[in-house]
């Protein structure tokens, strides 16, 4: 698989894996048999946060780095992989925020339950606004010095804090934010494309869009309230069910046949052939689905196929 430079010494693969997954979809025994083909396949950027999957009856949070860790511990395969992980959210004993305590303890739980002593790229989950951008970059840069983290990165904050947060960075000297974390996907487009595409170009970030396919739906399974009914996905999928939500499935459909692809592959390479995105963090829960995300890096869409689905997804 196609690398792409996140640094001058961070090579990332051009998809990147959502652990989100591990210790949620996938039990411990079926996690680690998908990190293993994740490894065979060239995927080498693997995307987790301390919170995961606290969501799920009986867990607590820190499941998906558990799992990763003992993936390491076992394979030895950690120099292989660039790791992402995240601080900020909430999840049992711990609560949400960015104080200068709260990140420090969080990137020592997360690198013990990591089973490693370092994380690649390390996010700010959430926004704490309660905080100034001082603290919470200093904090940062005190990681970086000590050798806990490699590059820094933000999800879900403003546009606005993230350009002050940059700038105080530049200001003091410190490491900067060098990857954003935003949703982004053909249906999702609105925020990502007013607030940040902009600030994106101008300083050159890195982009990782979660939710590429918007929980699924872009996959063209769900076309009605009908689907869903008894689908975990019901809550996060009712509101793309509009007008403009079955045109971009159309849409999708019309291309998946001229290409001989699913609409998720399309939906992923149209993520793909974005210039100012970098790697669409997308998850798999068996061998075929994987084989379907690899199937989207190697989809060609054309101008007509772009111009299509922009057609189709226009929000202005």
């Amino acid at each position: 698989m196609k690398r792409k430079h996140l640094t001058k010494e961070i090579a990332i693969s051009e998809i990147c894996f959502g652990g989100n997954v591990f210790g949620w979809t996938l039990d411990e025994k079926a996690s680690l048999r998908m990190l293993d083909e994740l490894h065979e396949q060239g995927i080498n950027f693997i995307d987790t946060a301390n919170s995961y999957s606290h969501w799920v009856a009986g867990n607590t949070g820190g499941e998906s780095e558990r799992i990763l860790g003992k993936w390491f511990a076992e394979s030895k395969k950690r120099q292989d992989v660039v790791l992402a992980t995240k601080v900020g959210g909430g999840m049992q004993g711990v609560e949400r925020g960015l104080t200068r305590q709260q990140i420090i303890d969080g990137i020592d739980a997360s690198l013990t339950r990591l089973r490693t002593d370092y994380v690649d790229l390390y996010y700010s989950h959430h926004d704490d606004v309660n905080v100034g951008v001082e603290e919470i970059m200093g904090t940062f840069q005190e990681l970086i010095q000590a050798g806990k983290v490699r590059a820094l990165g933000a999800s879900n904050l403003s546009g606005e804090r993230l350009v002050e947060s940059n700038q105080v960075a530049e200001e003091k000297g410190w490491t900067k934010c060098i990857a954003l974390q935003p949703l982004y996907n053909l249906y999702d487009r609105e925020k990502y494309e007013s607030e940040y595409m902009n600030i994106v170009t101008d300083t050159s970030l890195a982009v990782m869009p979660y939710f590429a396919l918007a929980s699924g739906f872009l996959s063209g399974k769900y076309k009605s309230t009908a689907d869903l009914e008894g689908s975990a996905r019901k809550m996060m999928v009712e509101h793309y069910l509009n007008d403009r939500g079955l045109r971009i499935l159309d849409g999708l459909a019309q291309i998946a046949r001229k290409h001989s692809a699913t609409s998720a592959e399309v939906a992923i390479a149209w993520l793909l052939h974005q210039p100012t995105i970098t790697s669409p963090i997308v998850s798999a829960t068996n061998a075929i689905q994987l084989q379907s995300l690899i199937r989207a890096t190697q989809v060609e869409l054309d101008s007509d196929d772009l111009l299509l689905l922009e057609e189709s997804s226009v929000w202005r």
